[in-house]
Formats: structure tokens, C-alpha cells, sequence
């Protein structure tokens, strides 16, 4: 099982398109109790290596993404039974594909999964490679809560690990669903070719610099507006790509301008957070979460509320397997 991702400073664009090596780091905050569950198992019964997904067999590139992951884990295992075909079913709680990285807990289960049914003898932040192949933010999943992935050209080097704080403690997450039909990868493959990646390249390790310090510091106010203003970064960079990718769709922006006016006008800590798509995370504090819901619900979008999610984890009931 493992948990989606809320982007806090997110990567845009990837320098290696196969491995999945992000221009820069990136720091997020796993969402609960949203979460993917996922089962793996190798066998010579099987006739051809087969990925389900909420009940749907996967094709094409969905497949290819989830292969790539699974030659990964092969790569890595010295067990004979890995020249078996896989079969991999995967099961989300949440809506998928409408901007709550359920590409960031789908990979990261599956590569939790795939460690253990491939004997390796891995620590979460190694397997957090073999995630980082299907999603770069499925490596942050693994390690869970607050995470930085590294930026780098090799294993080594790129990969996830936890950042101490205690702002879980405290934090609650309403989120705005707004259903809006995405696709996030071809946001990657067009981020450098717009005008404003360099501008977002040279201005993001500070960015980085400063999340790191206000979570280490609990410091809850400075980490979500830093959230807050990296979302608008990466729509302005995702924006003028080539395609002119807009998600944002006007229930996105009544949100937004809702949270501001109980900032501004109602002195609440509350700020908004976007990752690629038109859902809307509202980041603000236990004693305000309930408050905070009903507006949000009443600019007429659904809502729940969310707490941090922790790291991948193997589930030992058998009554949890999907098969």
C-alpha cells in the first residue's frame, strides 16, 4: 500500500526520459488515507506478464510504464523466479487522473510490491528507484510523508528521502475535486520548449532551499505559501509549452480566490496547492480544517479532508491481497 502525493515544490520536465531523472529536486507530502493497494506475484502459470488496474487490463503506454517498473525490480533480484511472467493488479481508493497523483501511490505500491515478491533486500529509499521509473513523484511515495527527491544521473544520486518535521502534526488537507481529464506526462515532455522553463530552473533551487528549512522549522505558514506559489509556477511554465496546456477550470479558480478571502479577510492559515491538474488541495491547520471545508464546499465542488500519509508499506493479511 502506498500513498499519493500532494506536490509542495514539484519538478517539471525530465533530462532522461527512460529512468525518469528530473532537471531538479522536488519536495511533496503524501496524502491519507487516499492510497493505492497493490498485488505482484511471479509464476511460471502465467502466460505473459499482465497489469490490471481498477479492473481494466492496461495497454500501450499505461503498460509500457508499469513494464518499465518490473524490468527494474528484475534487474535488481538475484531470485530465479523473476524470468517468470508478473502478474500485478493495483486497486485505488480515490479518483484517478484528475490531479491527485494516483501515478505517485500507483508506481510506489507497485514497486513496494515488486521488491518483496523479487526478494530484494532493499531500504524504502532504494526502492524508491525502481518507482522513480514509472513516476518521478512515485519515488517521494514510497518514503512517504514529507520527501525530497534528488535530483542526479544515476541510482545513487536520485532518489527519495524523508525530511524531519513535525507539521503532519497539525496539518489537515481539504481537497477540491474538480474532475478534469489530464495528462501529465505530456506536460513533462513539453516543459523545456516553453520561454519560461529556464526562468523556473534558476529560481527552483531556492525555492527548494526554503521548503526544506520551513518543514525542518514546523513553520507552517512559510511552507504552504512557498506551496502555493510554485503551483502558480508550474501552471505559467505548463501554460506556454507549445501545446498551451490549461487545467485550470473556473470551479479550480473559485477555490483559489475562496481561500484567499479567508486569508486575507478572516486571517486563517489556509493556502491553496494545484499539481497538474484542475483539483485543488487546501492546506490549512486542525483547528480550522472543518471551517474551512464548508467554504470550499460551497463554491459547489466536492470536498474531503485528508491527513499525511506515511511511507509504502507491505500489507501481511492475506485478506488484502487482490488475487
Amino acid at each position: 500500500m502506498a500513498h499519493p502525493i500532494q506536490g509542495l515544490v514539484k519538478y517539471h520536465g525530465m533530462r532522461d526520459d527512460i529512468e525518469r531523472l528530473p532537471y531538479h529536486d522536488s519536495i511533496s507530502v503524501c496524502t491519507a488515507p487516499s492510497h493505492t493497494r497493490t498485488t505482484v506475484e511471479f509464476s511460471m502459470d502465467y502466460d505473459e506478464d499482465t497489469f490490471v488496474v481498477d479492473g481494466e487490463e492496461l495497454e500501450g503506454r499505461a503498460h509500457e510504464r508499469v513494464e518499465a517498473v518490473v524490468e527494474k525490480a528484475r534487474s535488481l533480484s538475484d531470485a530465479a523466479h523473476t524470468v517468470y511472467p508478473v502478474r500485478l493488479e493495483s486497486e485505488n481508493s480515490f479518483p484517478t487522473n484528475v490531479g491527485l497523483g494516483s501515478s505517485s501511490s500507483g508506481f510506489a505500491a507497485a514497486a513496494m510490491a515488486l521488491a518483496e515478491a523479487a526478494e530484494l533486500d532493499a531500504s524504502r529509499e532504494e526502492i524508491s528507484t525502481i518507482a522513480r521509473v514509472g513516476s518521478a513523484s512515485a519515488a517521494r511515495a514510497v518514503t512517504g510523508a514529507f520527501s525530497q527527491l534528488h535530483t542526479g544521473m544515476n541510482d545513487e544520486d536520485c532518489r527519495s528521502r524523508r525530511i524531519p518535521s513535525n507539521l503532519h502534526e497539525d496539518l489537515k488537507i481539504i481537497v477540491g475535486l474538480v474532475p478534469y481529464h489530464k495528462e501529465t506526462e505530456d506536460a513533462h515532455d513539453e516543459a523545456e520548449d516553453s520561454h519560461m522553463f529556464q526562468a523556473r530552473n534558476a529560481h527552483i533551487h531556492e525555492q527548494i532551499a526554503k521548503m526544506r528549512d520551513s518543514l525542518r522549522n514546523d513553520d507552517f505558514d512559510s511552507a504552504f505559501e512557498l506551496a502555493e506559489h510554485d503551483s502558480l509556477s508550474l501552471a505559467a511554465t505548463t501554460m506556454t509549452g507549445p501545446e498551451g496546456w490549461v487545467y485550470w477550470q473556473p470551479a479550480t479558480l473559485a477555490i483559489f480566490n475562496r481561500v484567499r478571502e479567508l486569508r486575507e479577510e478572516e486571517d486563517i492559515p489556509v493556502y491553496f496547492s494545484t499539481d497538474t491538474g484542475a483539483s485543488v488541495y487546501v492546506n490549512t491547520t486542525e483547528e480550522h480544517a472543518e471551517y474551512v471545508e464548508e467554504e470550499i464546499s460551497d463554491t459547489g465542488v466536492s470536498t474531503t479532508i485528508w491527513d499525511v500519509g506515511g511511507p509504502a508499506r507491505l500489507l501481511e493479511d492475506e485478506d488484502d491481497h487482490l488475487f
